[in-house]
């Protein structure tokens, strides 16, 4: 992860020595077009299993490019998708779609031939954004578990809106902008092959060049703790007690179990019985009901962007640290095996980007409505658009009810508190 660097320089463990020894003693019988072919052959020529990746690549790019573009789309047109969890899966999502378009093509490149092409200034500014992405994604997913945990178990606490979502956004950039800085200091562009270096780019790394041995253990095991490790022990956390609280516990203000039960029955049939109150009471314990339903919904979707967050990004993490911090890989024998694990653990990375608009669409009504509404055809489109406003009225008369629940919840809380 941290390395995302890895990502891009993972030849530098892996091929450095094998190709070394392995055109030296080409380099004297061979001319120098015999010996670019050999290495075309044996190197850069992609395998069987490379053109596997290659499309692999391809698909990842286009469902992230797409996917994400449609989230970003779906949530800025619909004033009614504005949530303080859906501004934060936006920026989840502009992360994503950076990330795609930038790096996703280098890290192909790199990893089918094993040389960097791009130059010495994107050998800097490629990881750089790549490792801003990285921790754009987990402060964004630990500001959504923290804005759930606070509205589900401490709904007295804290009240997020939409001001205060925008501009956790901007910190989150800021931050992430400065503390990858080290990251973009240390890219140097350098070639395993130093007596080719003025005749072909073939083998130029884009690699970490640090002053002394301890300071990429340093920096790669705070990288790890501070942008893996640490963030999903506490989002982990959140979700438990969150679970606990819907699925286990009574909400602020909820009903008991039976209740809700006999008054879902109730909603599901008209009552005859006399009275505006009883209608009211309905009304209300059917807009309670539905916040609940909402709400683990909503909580069951974003567990599972986060576990599929989680084990995306375990391996690239795992060999990361075991390549910068032990220095496992320095004396390996069996090379293809190192290889094969840094390859797809890099694809995994961007696989992570193309599965969340997946996961919002399988798991989110809303976001699959709209999905749904973007690839349907224009006529359709108009007459969604020419519908009677009683709809945008019954979607606000519910959003007010659902509301005023929250202020019996807290009214309620502070209630049995006093008592």
């Amino acid at each position: 992860m941290s390395g995302i660097t890895g990502n891009l320089d993972c030849e530098d463990c892996l091929s450095s020595a094998h190709v070394a020894n392995s055109t030296e003693s080409y380099l004297h019988p061979m001319d120098e077009d015999e010996l670019l072919r050999y290495i075309w052959r044996e190197y850069l020529h992609p395998k069987q299993y490379e053109w596997v990746l290659i499309v692999a690549y391809i698909i990842v790019f286009f469902v992230s490019l797409i996917g994400n573009s449609l989230v970003c789309f779906a949530v800025l047109k619909n004033r009614h998708m504005r949530t303080v969890t859906n501004y934060f899966i936006v920026n989840l999502s502009f992360a994503d779609v950076l990330v795609t378009i930038i790096c996703l093509p280098a890290s192909l490149v790199v990893d089918i031939t094993e040389t960097w092409f791009f130059g010495k200034t994107l050998c800097k500014i490629v990881p750089y954004l790549q490792t801003i992405s990285v921790s754009v994604s987990v402060l964004t997913l630990s500001c959504i578990a923290q804005d759930r945990w606070y509205a589900i178990c401490h709904p007295l606490m804290f009240k997020s809106t939409a001001k205060r979502a925008r501009k956790s956004i901007v910190v989150i950039w800021v931050v992430s902008c400065i503390i990858m800085i080290p990251q973009a200091i240390v890219m140097e562009c350098s070639s395993l092959l130093p007596e080719l270096t003025n005749k072909t780019s073939l083998f130029t790394v884009c690699d970490e060049h640090w002053g002394a041995e301890i300071y990429p253990k340093v920096y790669h095991t705070c990288f790890f703790i501070v942008t893996y490790f640490a963030p999903l022990c506490l989002m982990v956390l959140a979700y438990i007690q969150i679970c606990h609280k819907l699925w286990c516990q009574q909400l602020p203000g909820s009903t008991s179990v039976m209740q809700r039960k006999w008054w879902s029955i109730q909603c599901s049939a008209p009552t005859p019985g006399p009275g505006e109150p009883v209608r009211v009471r309905t009304s209300t314990v059917c807009a309670e009901i539905k916040q609940v339903r909402a709400r683990r919904k909503a909580a069951r979707m974003l567990m599972v962007v986060l576990f599929v967050f989680a084990l995306c990004y375990l391996p690239i993490s795992v060999l990361n640290v075991m390549k910068r911090v032990f220095g496992t890989f320095k004396k390996t024998d069996d090379r293809e095996t190192v290889y094969a694990w840094f390859t797809f653990s890099h694809w995994l990375i961007y696989a992570n980007s193309a599965a969340n608009p997946i996961i919002y669409n399988f798991l989110s009504g809303k976001f699959r409505g709209e999905f749904k509404a973007a690839f349907s055809c224009q006529g359709q489109n108009r007459a969604q658009s020419t519908r009677p406003r009683a709809s945008t009225g019954s979607r606000k008369s519910l959003s007010t009810q659902v509301n005023n629940m929250d202020n019996v919840s807290r009214i309620s809380d502070q209630i049995m508190s006093v008592l």
